[in-house]
């Protein structure tokens, strides 16, 4: 038997047992397992990459299970989770801090310098080597899944998309990875653009559809040709929403409005929607009420807005930018957190980790006083969201794709960054070595 964190064992079947698990997160609950603090004990078979069983966990492990003698590997109590789900980053933004950082950690200071770098920097072979580092990195913290947001304009289009679809061939089996075009929504006035980003994602991409939406004055014209495009190819929609603090900023509205007008069936994702946290509380109940009638579900990202959001020059700012999370999630619209950018003018920081996410997501969103199923937010509700319901879980018959960790409870799991996780794919521990920044320094035009 294997105590602590020995390693896994080198066999296609084994027991971990001793383990917490989100209750939320388990297919098979049943009154037999003892559940605190919305934390299931359970034990698990391994067999040949997958969960063959899923029991209520005993405790010791003083004997074997059904009289059968394998290999153990005992969590002593410690907190297991699913790989996780991270449905809205920027792959192709990420890094380039170093050679162009926002001057004043503004939107508008984000906006303008990406730009620059976009028009200046992004060939196939720098959007392909950051991309891949980002994808590295979040392999490494425990990530199944993730939606990537791929700039979308002009020469960028050809540009970008074909170095997607190459990493989401090479990156399967490790992590499943999907993109959406990201423009403003002005450009889907523009026939030419609009039928040139079609095109990229019926070539390249995976059948959804998006934009970002602020307010316009043809903003109801502008979201008709989006929802006419994606009803005539098959697409779902993601939309970036209202990234702002102004309450004049209700673009999340006539979404919801545009999806009720057009008898949308697909799937429909509204990342930030940072704006609806500061309306009046009867216009945040309408349009609340809207978002569910319509289906749409909510995507938080709490880090990047907490960056970005009410920052002014020489003052503390007054709020946390983000969303009605917890209005929302009391209506029954589906929310989720996620990552967004990493190391660029948008987010100077990040490293695209889930559990950073989820840790620092309870502590701005303040979850931890209500209700114990969040960890739905970064595995099993965006597996849904993507079409991967299978993701996300812990499931009998499902992937032994797991993280392990030493936490027992959920205070010890959200103080430390969980450093020290395992990592298991096919039920097989990897590699978690982080890349070293130093690989990106020839695309940062300086000396290594």
């Amino acid at each position: 038997m294997t105590t602590g964190f020995a390693a896994i064992p080198n066999s296609a079947r084994y027991w971990i047992t001793g383990a917490r698990c989100p209750a939320s997160l388990i297919t098979c609950l049943s009154p037999d397992y003892k559940i605190d603090d919305g934390l299931a004990r359970v034990d698990l078979l391994i067999e040949d990459g997958a969960i063959s069983a899923i029991e209520p966990g005993w405790w010791p492990p003083t004997q074997d299970h059904n009289g059968e003698i394998d290999s153990f590997y005992h969590l002593d109590g410690g907190i297991l989770l699913p790989r996780l789900v991270d449905i809205h980053v920027h792959l192709d933004k990420g890094h380039i801090w170093p050679r162009r950082r926002n001057p004043d950690g503004t939107f508008m200071g984000a906006l303008d310098n990406v730009m620059a770098d976009r028009e200046a920097n992004w060939t196939a072979e720098d959007v392909r080597a950051r991309m891949e580092f980002g994808l590295r990195c979040a392999y490494a913290h425990g990530t199944a899944a993730m939606r990537t947001h791929i700039d979308s304009l002009g020469k960028q289009i050809e540009i970008s998309w074909p170095v997607l679809a190459e990493l989401r061939a090479e990156w399967a089996g490790c992590i499943v990875l999907q993109a959406t075009p990201l423009f403003g929504i002005q450009f889907a006035l523009d026939a030419a653009h609009m039928q040139a980003v079609t095109r990229a994602v019926r070539t390249h991409g995976d059948g959804i559809f998006g934009c970002v939406s602020y307010m316009i004055p043809e903003l109801d014209k502008a979201l008709d040709i989006v929802f006419r495009t994606a009803i005539e190819n098959g697409f779902d929609l993601d939309f970036h929403v209202d990234e702002t603090n102004d309450p004049a900023a209700r673009s999340l509205e006539h979404i919801a409005e545009a999806a009720l007008r057009h008898r949308f069936a697909g799937r429909i994702l509204a990342g930030h929607c940072c704006s609806l946290a500061v309306q009046a509380p009867q216009d945040e109940a309408r349009i609340i009420a809207k978002v569910k009638e319509a289906g749409i579900a909510v995507v938080s990202l709490p880090m990047c807005n907490m960056y970005l959001q009410d920052r002014q020059a020489e003052r503390t700012p007054r709020w946390r930018g983000v969303t009605a999370l917890h209005e929302l999630k009391a209506a029954g619209v589906e929310v989720m957190i996620a990552s967004d950018n990493t190391r660029d003018p948008f987010y100077a920081y990040g490293d695209l980790d889930l559990v950073e996410v989820l840790r620092e997501g309870t502590r701005i969103l303040q979850l931890d006083h209500s209700g114990n199923d969040w960890a739905n937010a970064v595995a099993r509700t965006p597996a849904k969201i993507m079409g991967h319901a299978e993701t996300g879980l812990l499931s009998p018959g499902g992937p032994a794709d797991l993280i392990l960790t030493r936490a027992r409870d959920w205070t010890e799991f959200f103080a430390r960054p969980q450093a020290d996780r395992t990592v298991l794919v096919d039920g097989k521990a990897i590699d978690r070595s982080l890349p070293d920044y130093r690989e990106l320094d020839h695309l940062m035009n300086r000396t290594a």
